[in-house]
């Protein structure tokens, strides 16, 4: 079988470079990056915080795999002998690690990096074609929006890919593109920032929301803004950009942008019929319905596509009913302003007399919680606090609200017993919802894990 330039090009460029994966995690960019450097001849070696045990499936996944290990810490001598480092994009850039690459003048790059790299060089020889790659960021909703706007295309096209910051390295995808290829990227800030150096945007990017979030690693809003403005600061004339015109701030990234400006707004997802809960979606419906409209799939396919289509796991997931009591597991919900959504669309669709019962808590991202406890205080019967850094800090903000109101707030040490907690005041009509407003990591590995075991614990009261 004739080898790809993308394969050529590879190949040649890394085989039997020494290159060092700092951070397997637990998403599968790092187990992809891995796979990727073996297939193409490198010398890996991958090193992690995280020991053989709490990388659990990461770890299985590259069972076989010629690769050397450093596990439960760092190795200054790794970082100076690199050829390359790709590092995790939670990596932060100020790592005392990187530090010592830098010192030995090692670069630095992250997966999504390595892939616009590959695919320009690939495009200067004609293999493929610049406008295959469409970029979804936002604070709340691109993983939604990513999701559905790769099926629709997938209605009209046949070799279309979904990867980046929905758990699926992009590298792994490289040996499929062709000329007609399409690949749709979900782009967290941090992987955004990866682009920097190769001064590389999509050729369609897509920005849902922008609220606070990540602030435990930027030093202000303007930082994590700055990060998100990368998708389409190196567009040119020719490309294409979707602003969510309902978000005040994206909205006025079409006064910055070169590239040409798309609106969508969420009032233009009304008229479809969907399965996605809650008002929040609408503008995630918006923005994929006008990236499909701009590749031309038929309004007929968008109209099947949105009513068969119920939307991600751990994100307004209902889990079952148990004795006349909803579960609903929203563990993606890592800031307030998420938990706020969640807690207005369930309120909305519970029965007169219903009562809400919210599971909460965890790492702190250094936000702020007054919001959600003003909204907790007047829509939640009982809090459930989960363990975390974040948890007395959102305790302390929700009691300055509740004054004279029966809200009860409890603490407890795992999810099987907020669960059991939630349960035990709960009766027929209510609902039980996981919206952490909080990270995860301390008492969970990371989000879906804490989501596993409320969904878990939910069914094991059946």
């Amino acid at each position: 079988m004739r080898q790809s330039l993308v394969d050529i090009l590879t190949t040649k460029k890394f085989q039997n470079k020494k290159v060092l994966i700092m951070g397997l995690g637990l998403h599968g960019g790092g187990v992809g990056a891995a796979k990727f450097f073996v297939s193409v001849g490198a010398r890996v070696t991958v090193t992690d915080l995280r020991t053989k045990k709490q990388l659990g499936k990461s770890f299985g996944k590259l069972k076989g795999l010629p690769i050397k290990y450093v596990l439960g810490k760092h190795q200054g001598k790794d970082f100076a002998r690199a050829d390359l480092i790709i590092r995790n994009p939670a990596v932060p850039d100020d790592s005392p690690y990187l530090k010592i690459a830098r010192k030995h003048n090692v670069p630095i790059d992250t997966d999504v990096g390595i892939f616009f790299a590959t695919l320009r060089a690939a495009t200067l020889r004609a293999e493929l074609c610049p406008s295959q790659v469409i970029g979804v960021t936002g604070t709340r909703g691109k993983s939604t929006t990513a999701t559905l706007i790769y099926e629709l295309l997938k209605t009209r096209y046949k070799n279309v890919i979904l990867a980046g910051n929905i758990r699926k390295s992009v590298l792994l995808e490289l040996p499929r593109l062709t000329k007609k290829s399409i690949v749709v990227l979900e782009l967290s800030s941090w992987q955004l920032e990866g682009l920097q150096k190769h001064k590389k945007s999509p050729h369609i990017a897509v920005v849902t929301t922008i609220l606070p979030d990540h602030l435990n690693r930027y030093k202000n809003m303007r930082g994590y803004i700055n990060a998100k403005k990368i998708i389409f600061k190196y567009q040119t004339p020719d490309d294409y950009l979707f602003l969510n015109k309902n978000d005040k701030i994206v909205s006025g990234f079409a006064g910055e942008a070169v590239s040409k400006t798309v609106f969508f707004r969420s009032g233009d997802a009304r008229k479809y019929q969907t399965n996605l809960p809650g008002k929040h979606n609408l503008a995630n419906i918006a923005a994929a319905v006008k990236v499909a409209r701009h590749f031309d799939v038929p309004e007929i396919n968008i109209q099947k596509t949105l009513r068969k289509f119920s939307g991600l796991g751990g994100r307004m997931e209902f889990v079952l009913e148990a004795n006349g009591v909803k579960y609903i597991n929203d563990t993606c919900a890592t800031t307030p302003d998420a938990a706020i959504a969640a807690i207005i669309t369930i309120t909305n669709q519970l029965a007169r007399g219903g009562n809400l019962f919210l599971i909460a808590g965890g790492a702190d991202k250094k936000l702020d919680f007054k919001g959600l406890a003003r909204l907790v205080a007047k829509k939640v019967r009982a809090v459930i606090l989960l363990p975390g850094t974040a948890t007395e800090k959102l305790e302390k903000t929700i009691r300055a609200e509740i004054r004279n109101k029966k809200l009860k707030i409890q603490r407890v040490d795992n999810m099987k017993k907020a669960v059991r907690a939630a349960t035990a005041y709960a009766k027929r009509g209510d609902a039980v919802l996981l919206s952490p407003a909080c990270a995860s990591f301390g008492l969970f590995r990371h989000e879906f894990e804490r989501g596993d075991e409320f969904k878990k614990a939910a069914r094991a009261l059946k």
